[in-house]
């Protein structure tokens, strides 16, 4: 019989294990990921191991719904994120850079929870109970019903939660706690990952809502292995940029809410601060009679957005010129820009063209083809669109301007802040001719387009 290696190497991106060291990763191919790990063997179970389950199966129509007892975080854009409120027993995942405000919007719901009686355990495995004390403190908090540990074995931690059982409990952070069942260090991929799955069995079988942080890598994804985010029920990202004050906390799962959704803050002295209306913070800078610069109306999730689309055509001062995005994919510039020029005879390959999204926020639905196409326009033909004018549609390579979801949404929200005129695909204005005070244009092409607005 062989003999079982005493250890393995794992690779800390994607959890593939061998059993030598290699510089790179043949499944993910990143290189100097591998980590040694002592080698643990699994019993294999039989049938006959699960004679002596617990659960039985239960019918559908007998299973109690859930969707009454959602709890409020006090938070309404946190409780916007998670889809209404926390649910009892989730596994609810928060990553992000360092010091965009992890710890910060956690503490506060902490604190705002345990105003209505319920007990908060806070974990730290990165903070002394001073130090939290301090950023408290900072922060104005009372927290009376907050109990804070700083511990980092996870055995600890369960047992103390479940003498406790606290209403909520929050781990801050998942790459800090380690169980010592396994013998690597904190952090790699073997420890992440059982740390995660036994938070997620003490939600489940407690009821009790789990919060947990994670780490980011450069990137911009959460460390640890993928199957983290496999394993919570929700992953909430932190977006923002260190230059600006607000913060946006984007759901990119969730399974009791819709995905894409996002909270928008304000990062001040007292902490994260809910925006209740993103739209007119963004545009509230927004110059008047500036040439390449159009608002463009937005879906992040079941909210309507207006967002600043800016751009920049400028002479190159070499042959070819370049293209550079910010706050939008840039291959989808690159597409819109080749549209441009075979559609409607632009010469722009001799031109540098940079497009901005203004107040750093980013937008990957195809609905703002049409604005960042009338934007390049209008730089280019140094003539400015009108400040009341709000446009969206996607836009297909034979220059039709294409149909998108939500469009009713969309056109109210334009309404709502003072748009007299709304440009959007011909498909999209039936039923909107009647809101007041708003001007609704459909387009087929862009020439239809381009005509309407120059």
């Amino acid at each position: 019989m062989a003999k079982q290696p005493s250890s393995i190497f794992v690779c800390q991106n994607c959890g593939a294990q061998q059993r030598k060291w290699l510089g790179q990763c043949p499944d993910c191919g990143e290189w100097n990921t591998y980590a040694e790990e002592r080698f643990r063997a699994t019993a294999t179970k039989t049938a006959a191991a699960y004679s002596g389950i617990m659960s039985a199966p239960t019918a559908f129509r007998e299973i109690e719904s859930q969707d009454d007892k959602r709890t409020s975080s006090g938070i309404d854009e946190f409780d916007r994120v998670l889809g209404g409120g926390i649910v009892a027993g989730s596994l609810v995942l928060i990553g992000g850079a360092p010091g965009i405000g992890k710890s910060t919007i956690v503490i506060q719901a902490a604190d705002k929870i345990s105003e209505t009686g319920v007990s908060v355990l806070y974990v730290s495995g990165e903070e002394s109970e001073r130090q939290i004390k301090m950023r408290g403190e900072r922060l104005g908090l009372d927290a009376d019903n907050v109990l804070v540990m700083a511990e980092t074995n996870l055995d600890a931690v369960l047992g103390e939660a479940g003498s406790m059982r606290p209403g909520v409990l929050i781990v801050d952070s998942v790459q800090t706690v380690f169980s010592p069942k396994i013998e690597s260090a904190p952090g790699s991929v073997s420890q992440v990952r059982e740390v995660a799955t036994q938070l997620m069995l003490f939600a489940k079988q407690t009821g009790t809502p789990v919060f947990v942080t994670g780490h980011v890598t450069k990137e911009g994804s959460i460390a640890g292995p993928r199957t983290l985010e496999h394993i919570v029920d929700t992953v909430l990202y932190f977006e923002g940029d260190r230059h600006h004050n607000h913060r946006i906390i984007r759901a990119t799962k969730n399974r009791f809410g819709a995905a894409n959704e996002i909270g928008v803050f304000e990062m001040t002295n007292a902490g994260l601060v809910p925006v209740g209306n993103p739209s007119e913070m963004f545009l509230q800078e927004r110059p008047e009679g500036a040439t390449g610069s159009v608002v463009a109306v937005t879906m992040e999730g079941t909210r309507p957005m207006l967002v600043e689309v800016q751009a920049l055509v400028s002479g190159a001062k070499f042959g070819t010129g370049r293209r550079m995005a910010q706050g939008f994919d840039q291959n989808r510039a690159s597409l819109l820009i080749a549209v441009l020029e075979k559609r409607l005879g632009f010469q722009l390959a001799a031109d540098d063209i940079f497009i901005n999204v203004a107040g750093g926020i980013e937008i990957d639905e195809p609905a703002a083809d049409l604005a960042v196409i009338s934007a390049i326009a209008s730089s280019f033909r140094s003539v400015a669109i009108p400040p009341e004018v709000a446009i969206f549609g996607e836009v297909g390579l034979t220059g039709e301007v294409r149909g998108v979801l939500q469009a009713q949404a969309r056109a109210r929200e334009a309404q709502t802040l003072g748009f007299k005129k709304l440009i959007l695909p011909e498909s999209n204005k039936k039923g909107l001719e009647k809101l007041l005070g708003l001007r609704v244009v459909g387009v087929r092409d862009l020439e239809q387009a381009m005509d309407e607005l120059f």
